[in-house]
């Protein structure tokens, strides 16, 4: 197993249609292509308000194709279009990172 942390930069003005976009459509499309997605937070810094979710794949091959998939989605660009349409970008800085575990690590308990 790998986990994939994806953080997001949100913006205050527009933040909640953002939450509502990812826990309405996002979040269902994804779990259609076999995104398992173990915990969603939110976190501010000095400089900006964060969303940060943490996905677990079978391997990297997994977590690729399903990203081909959702980001091929028609239903899924339509929505991004009506809703950047309506509140402007949601999303500003995407970070992506792929998390290995140590082998010295506790097992991940979420």
């Amino acid at each position: 197993m790998i986990h994939q942390l994806r953080i997001y930069e949100i913006f205050e003005h527009n933040k909640a249609a953002f939450h509502e976009r990812f826990r309405d459509h996002a979040t269902r499309i994804m779990k259609t292509y076999g995104f398992n997605i173990l915990a969603m937070w939110e976190t501010e810094t000095d400089k900006r308000t964060e969303f940060v979710y943490l996905l677990e794949w079978t391997d990297e091959i997994a977590l690729r194709a399903a990203w081909t998939r959702f980001m091929a989605d028609e239903e899924w660009k339509e929505i991004k279009r009506l809703t950047s349409g309506k509140h402007g970008d949601l999303v500003g800085a995407i970070e992506d990172r792929i998390l290995s575990l140590t082998n010295y690590s506790p097992p991940v308990q979420i």
